[in-house]
Parts: structure tokens; sequence; C-alpha cells
């Protein structure tokens, strides 16, 4: 590991799911950290890989934690896909989503004509062609995701539409445990469809660029701090920010101790006030 870095960054990313929250409770000390690094000077912004609510929904949700929040400073895998889109496959109008409310609401927003996958065909439907045509398959965490739904969103995709993924997390941390990610039901779209879908959010590095690019501010003078050694340090190593990974999500300590490559972080802290402490902060 290298030595910890004694100051405060420019830009601080935390990661959500696991690092400031898990389901519905806190993490103990994040709101302190938040509003230490906030009373420093540092930009912060909260980008998750969960699609399944609006930047405007984790504005109310930071707040009922005691976080002040704006909405430019969420960053989520529904907002990096849609400027993905804008920016790369304009021609994409027409997509059919796997995913929650929050997902569909948020491409509908951008200006995007998006049909939830379950109500895309008859209720009869049995694998036959559909007779609607997509730009674009959209999958995300989806949890009311059934086996009609995957079927026509595989079918789709197998007949023409783009396959996008809004992430590939496998798990979810909840406050007693993990539930499946969105990277379960992209890999059975795989499988169904045969065909590679673009992932957007992390561990690919595009989430984490355009929020240097929007902030100004340069690799180097960055952290993500995030709890997912797959995603979070993966997606950093990849745009070349310094990175803490905390053990109050995914990994815990042993599985810290073994990480390699590009899975393994600048530092490792047991929770938020051992970030604190690294940052040179104090935080009660």
């Amino acid at each position: 590991m290298a030595s910890a870095p004694g100051r405060v960054p420019r830009l601080v990313i935390f990661d959500l799911d696991g690092v400031v929250y898990r389901g519905d409770q806190p993490v103990p000390g994040a709101s302190a950290l938040v509003a230490a690094l906030h009373a420093a000077g540092s930009l912060v912004r909260f980008a998750t890989n969960n699609s399944m609510s609006t930047r405007g929904a984790y504005v109310e949700r930071l707040a009922g934690q005691g976080i002040g929040a704006g909405v430019e400073e969420i960053v989520t895998s529904t907002w990096a896909t849609v400027e993905h889109l804008q920016a790369h496959e304009p021609s994409v109008r027409r997509v059919l989503a796997v995913g929650a409310d929050g997902m569909l609401d948020e491409l509908r927003a951008a200006g995007l004509t998006a049909t939830y996958a379950g109500d895309a065909a008859p209720a009869e439907w049995w694998g036959e062609p559909l007779l609607e045509r997509y730009d674009a398959v959209v999958a995300g965490l989806d949890p009311r995701i059934d086996y009609r739904t995957l079927g026509v969103a595989a079918t789709a995709i197998r007949q023409g539409a783009r396959f996008i993924a809004t992430n590939a997390d496998v798990r979810y941390p909840v406050p007693d445990g993990f539930v499946p990610g969105a990277g379960t039901i992209v890999a059975a779209l795989q499988t169904a469809s045969g065909a590679e879908p673009l992932i957007i959010g992390k561990p690919q590095p595009a989430m984490f660029g355009a929020i240097l690019e929007a902030a100004g501010v340069p690799a180097s003078e960055a952290l993500v701090i995030g709890d997912n050694p797959d995603a979070d340090v993966v997606a950093a190593r990849r745009a070349g920010i310094p990175v803490i990974l905390v053990l109050t999500g995914i990994a815990d300590a042993g599985h810290a101790a073994s990480l390699d490559g590009d899975r393994r972080p600048d530092w490792v802290a047991r929770d938020p006030a051992e970030v604190a402490s690294l940052l040179g902060l104090s935080i009660s």
C-alpha cells in the first residue's frame, strides 16, 4: 500500500451503496466525512452503479441521512448511459428497458422513448418476433424481473437492438447481506441473446472520466472512495485516480488482503473515520 495521502483532494468521488449506506441504513460516520470534505473545500460527487432511482431521488435520500447534495453532484449509471447515447449514439431513440421505474423516468426525461420490456409484448407472448423494433435494450437492476421480461428483451436484441448495460455488478449490498445485482440480469440476457453488452458503469472508466472532465480536475488530484474491488477500484485504476477501499460493503479485511493487479487499492480503511484519518481530517 502507498503511504497515507495526508491531504484533502480537490475532488472526492464516493460510491453510494456500501460506502454511504447499506440499503436503508446509513454507514456510521459517512455523513460526517462528507461534511468535513465540504468544509475543507473539496468538490464531492456521488457515483453509483445503481440504476433504480433518479438523481433527484438520491438527493432526497442523502438529505434524509443529513447529507446535503445537489443534483449535479449525483452520477448514476443511467445518467452515464444517457450521456453515452447522446454523445456517441444519437440515433438511438426507441429504447426497451429492463430496470426499475427510476431508470425509465431518467431515460424518458432525456427525451428517449422508453418502454419496459415486460410491457412490450402481448400477455400470451411465447417467443415469437416482436412487432415493434427498438434501437437499444438498456438493462439495469430490475427487482420485478421475470422469465417473460428476459425473453422479450433477448428477442429484441436478436432482432437488432443495441445491447447496453448500465453496469455489471453481480451483487448489491443490503443491510443484512447481499441480493443479486444488475450483472446477473445482464449475464442472463447475454446468454439468451448471444450478444455482448456495452457496459457503461463501473468497472469501465467512462463514468469517472466524465466526472473529472466536468469538474476540471486532473485524475492525480482526485480520490475515489469505494467498497467494491471489482467495480470501484478497477474503474478508478483505469481512470488513473487514487482509490481507498472502505470495508463497509462488499469487501472484508481478508478479501482486501488478497487483492492484486487492478483490483488492489492504494489504501484500505475500515470505515469513514479511518478514511478521514488517512486524509488528515478529524470527524466526530
